[in-house]
């Protein structure tokens, strides 16, 4: 839920909660095999690694006149927050999958592993909609660098496995066919941590419109930092976690009519990289 961002230009200053992350375990999990855009086109399209083979980067898609935008919702939960889920607290946004079912618009959700074994059935029920696609936002939602908004920092030699514990938390839960792509726990990130995460073939997903839901319950506010944000290709991050973005749903509401009413036209995070993988 805490969002940081680096390498790209806007930024997000969130509260502290939801910063601790229990300590992940080390398996080892068949992960989706990544392709290119000229390999098998049924696959799903992952950018080519940068230089010196480091894992890509992708934070829009391109600006041409096919004004498509992307919606992703971070379904953040960490590895201690077992007790307040047990609790009450609510980590999942129902109401929100609901709405973008019934505005039928196309969306990715960067969901943790905690979230999907919290969430099984929620985690299945989006993975199976067509409208939807499902990528790895970590395991336990520790950060991958230092001094990412007081986040835990997962060890250099657990980062690969803590994606890998994602993806198997995924094939429990019953997601038949998550992602390739992999969002940064606070988005925070550096060369080096992109060099050891090139093993693990994804793409990694950043953003270039910052919608300001976490912890915000003025939905009209929310909705006006995406409109006045967008532009053809954008990548909005938004968050489907109903404690800590309770305004979000509302904001979706808002913004859907009106970035249609502009021509745009909403797809999925793989629909974007198609498009720019493309042009390379």
């Amino acid at each position: 839920m805490i969002i940081r961002v680096r390498h790209v230009a806007a930024a997000c200053v969130l509260g502290a909660a939801l910063t601790a992350c229990g300590a992940p375990a080390a398996p080892t999990a068949a992960r989706p095999a990544p392709t290119s855009a000229s390999a098998d086109t049924s696959r799903p399209p992952t950018l080519t690694p940068g230089a010196g083979g480091l894992t890509p980067v992708f934070t829009n898609g391109p600006r041409t006149g096919d004004k498509t935008v992307a919606l992703t919702f971070d379904a953040d939960m960490t590895a201690d927050e077992g007790p307040r889920a047990a609790g009450g607290e609510r980590f999942d946004n129902p109401q929100l999958i609901s709405t973008l079912r019934t505005l039928k618009v196309p969306a990715t959700v960067f969901m943790t592993g905690r979230w999907a074994e919290e969430y099984p059935a929620e985690a299945r029920s989006i993975g199976a909609d067509p409208n939807f696609e499902i990528a790895n936002h970590s395991y336990s939602h520790y950060a991958f660098t230092g001094d990412c908004y007081g986040l835990p920092r997962v060890a250099a030699d657990r980062m690969t496995s803590d994606v890998e514990r994602a993806y198997t938390a995924f094939h429990k839960a019953g997601v038949a066919h998550p992602m390739p792509y992999f969002r940064f726990p606070g988005g925070c990130y550096d060369r080096q941590v992109l060099k050891t995460l090139a093993t693990t073939g994804v793409t990694a997903v950043q953003w270039d419109v910052v919608s300001g839901d976490a912890f915000a319950t003025d939905s009209d506010a929310v909705a006006r930092q995406v409109l006045e944000g967008v532009k053809p290709g954008s990548v909005v991050v938004m968050h489907c976690t109903r404690s800590a973005a309770p305004a979000t749903e509302r904001a979706v509401r808002a913004i859907v009519p009106e970035l249609r009413a502009k021509g745009y036209r909403f797809v999925k995070v793989s629909q974007l990289i198609g498009a720019a993988a493309a042009r390379r």
